[in-house]
């Protein structure tokens, strides 16, 4: 009889498999369909035509310059905060804190939103106060365009890449560079002959995420490059599919294993990059602690500039989208504007059918996938953890393989998946599309909680008699609960503003907060898709704030 713990294993693998792998193989079996009613016969013809195309070549093109100058941008910003952060002796260094984490509790869709309400060039707020204080006859900043997208894109990253790069500069020895000092080098020598090549790893691992994030981004090439005709992989992939009236999917599935491909190789090479990093550690047991550089009279001005940058971050984002809820139309904050202010877009969004069904879609989804997730997350993490087998490491490897694949593409094999299935066109089909695409967000804090829980308690109990369920539902999932509740708001808020699988997978009567507001965009209704959004924020921090309240007394309870 198979132990219950191998059965356990090789469930998980299937169904996980199943979540992750078949995506993918749906994904690569459609590229060589002739369409989704031809499944099964076979042809390049979709290759050709997708790589023939002399449109492609400047995707191809845009997409480069997107993902570089986005990449870039966001390492150089993070190098900087972090260097002022942990290296000198600038005043009120909580602020990097929550530069760091309060941008990514932001949808980016909305991020995007924001930015394209101040800076569009017909009736962006900031270009209408420079022309009326300046009497200039055009718009000074036009956000639709390459340089816009990668200023938001690189704002979007830029917490990530300083979440990479400030530890790395917080225990750099600085020994060395005092060493280089003695030796007659000055401060510019200094730092690129000794900082910069130490830090290395951290930087070039800092640099390739983002390409791979900015790769998968959707919400800023659709927000700001399609208005503009600025289009990239995923906008390309996204027009394929959903415009004209004979939709090529196989030509869509052609184009989107090239961007998968990249993507994979990406990811390798980030993990090698961060495998690297243990080789330039350069901390040891010597009474380490970093001297901080006095920045002088730069000091203030510094601090100046990074508390605009966390204006531009923080209080933009959600200030432009509350004021715009309330004007009729775009106009500069005055005497004027606030006379006019009323709440005529609130109740235009609460009265309209679509806009109730894609609330209540993206509450359904939130909860009941978030708990699915979670349940999923604990076994899996269980064994990840606690059983240390060759078919354990399998398992981990499935459930992250997700992250490797941006979430259109993989909506692509998610729909060549479905489409064999009664699932397709249904909330279901969404359902266990979040699942798999997010369930490694579920499992790692999941994996953390069960790495501080020591085997002797479920040792224990099974020399009582316990079985392995019993345990782990008596003695495991209580002691989990801090994890429990962190993996359930992590999903829970990434699937109330969910956009990328649902662009695809999305039908009518299944609509969600997302595709709604990407609906209004695309018809300007920029009044009522502020209200929506300022909805959607609404209830990812009132998830947020309910999971917390749980919690808390779960813990309560148990102390």
């Amino acid at each position: 009889m198979a132990n219950p713990r191998t059965k356990l294993t090789w469930s998980l693998i299937a169904l996980v498999g199943a979540l992750t792998v078949f995506p993918v193989l749906m994904l690569m079996l459609g590229s060589f369909s002739e369409g989704l009613t031809a499944f099964g016969r076979f042809t390049t013809d979709k290759y050709v035509e997708a790589y023939t195309d002399p449109a492609f070549y400047e995707v191809l093109a845009n997409t480069a310059v997107f993902v570089l100058g986005t990449s870039l941008l966001s390492t150089l910003l993070a190098l900087f905060l972090a260097y002022l952060n942990t290296r000198t002796d600038i005043p009120f260094k909580g602020l990097f804190g929550v530069i760091s984490i309060v941008p990514m509790m932001i949808p980016h869709l909305l991020f995007a939103v924001s930015w394209a309400l101040l800076l569009n060039p017909s009736n962006g707020l900031v270009n209408l106060a420079l022309k009326e204080a300046f009497g200039l006859d055009e718009a000074p900043f036009n956000i639709y365009s390459l340089w816009g997208m990668i200023f938001v894109e690189a704002l979007l990253e830029l917490p990530i890449a300083y979440l990479i790069v400030a530890p790395a500069m917080a225990s750099f020895d600085v020994a060395l560079e005092e060493s280089s000092r003695v030796c007659g080098a000055g401060t510019w020598r200094t730092l690129l002959r000794v900082t910069l090549p130490v830090l290395r790893p951290a930087i070039l691992a800092a640099f390739t995420l983002g390409i791979v994030r900015s790769l998968a981004s959707f919400a800023v090439p659709s927000m700001i490059g399609m208005p503009g005709r600025v289009q990239v992989l995923a906008t390309h992939l996204y027009t394929m599919i959903s415009t004209g009236f004979a939709t090529d999917y196989g030509k869509a599935a052609a184009v989107g294993m090239s961007v998968l491909v990249a993507s994979v190789t990406l990811i390798v090479v980030y993990r090698a990059l961060t495998a690297e990093s243990e080789k330039f550690v350069t901390v040891s047991s010597r009474g380490f602690r970093p001297t901080l550089v006095d920045l002088g009279r730069a000091r203030l001005p510094l601090f100046g500039l990074v508390g605009l940058l966390s204006v531009a971050l923080i209080v933009l984002p959600v200030a432009v989208l509350l004021y715009t809820s309330f004007v009729p139309y775009s106009m500069v904050p005055g005497a004027r504007a606030f006379s006019l202010m009323g709440l005529r877009h609130w109740h235009a969004v609460l009265e309209d059918p679509i806009s109730l069904l894609a609330l209540k879609n993206s509450l359904f989804l939130a909860v009941v996938g978030a708990t699915l997730g979670v349940v999923l997350s604990v076994f899996v993490a269980y064994v990840i953890v606690k059983v240390k087998t060759r078919a354990a490491g399998l398992l981990e490897s499935l459930s992250y393989l997700s992250f490797s694949f941006p979430g259109i593409v993989i909506g692509v094999g998610f729909m060549w998946f479905f489409v064999q299935t009664p699932l397709y066109a249904t909330i279901w089909a969404l359902l266990l599309g979040y699942i798999a695409t997010y369930l490694p967000y579920g499992i790692r804090p999941m994996s953390s909680a069960f790495i501080q829980i020591h085997s002797h308690l479920e040792e224990s109990s099974l020399v009582c008699g316990a079985s392995p369920l019993v345990t782990l539902r008596r003695i495991i999932v209580p002691l989990l609960v801090p994890g429990i509740v962190a993996g359930w708001i992590l999903l829970a808020s990434m699937f109330v503003r969910e956009l990328t699988l649902s662009v695809v997978l999305s039908r009518p009567g299944t609509e969600v907060l997302a595709i709604q507001i990407l609906r209004y965009s695309e018809d300007g209704m920029w009044g009522r898709l502020s209200a929506l959004g300022i909805v959607m924020i609404l209830i990812s921090t009132g998830l947020v704030v309910l999971a917390t309240l749980i919690g808390n007394r779960f813990k309560i309870t148990a102390a």
